[in-house]
């Protein structure tokens, strides 16, 4: 048996289509090597600067946490307070105040327009000059 019967009896198609791809992908591998090569002689060149950043990357990027400040609610207004600030989780920020007042009534909320007065009154809930509002973080209640 010769030629092309051999080949077929062999295996030789499919042995024959796998070197193509070997050689193939070998040779994509190579161009893309190649066409790369100058970003990694450029990391190599700056190889000092590059080490300098990464060591001064740790401690100096700390910050400190911004202080609290401590406000007073009564009893009642700091349960819907922390009532609120759960849907205001729910909704997002910045969030609108009628669908928070929405929301509040609908969950039952004791007294919703009030609340979010007094919240508003005590710079719980501020505006953020578009029209919306935003919950402030930096607050603290005390009873």
């Amino acid at each position: 048996m010769t030629g092309i019967e051999a080949i077929s009896a062999h295996n030789g198609w499919s042995i024959a289509i796998v070197g193509i791809s070997i050689v193939f992908s070998g040779l994509v591998l190579l161009s893309l090597t190649i066409s790369q090569l100058h970003k990694a002689l450029d990391i190599w060149e700056r190889r000092g600067a590059y080490w300098e950043r990464f060591r001064r990357r740790g401690p100096e990027t700390t910050e400190t946490a911004p202080e609290r400040e401590c406000i007073y609610l009564p009893p009642n207004v700091k349960e819907s307070a922390r009532q609120c600030r759960l849907l205001v989780e729910h909704l997002g920020q910045p969030f609108p105040l009628p669908k928070l007042l929405e929301f509040s009534d609908r969950c039952g909320l004791d007294h919703p327009h009030s609340t979010i007065n007094e919240l508003l009154l005590a710079r719980v809930i501020i505006p953020d000059g578009e029209g919306f509002y935003l919950w402030n973080d930096n607050v603290e209640f005390t009873s």
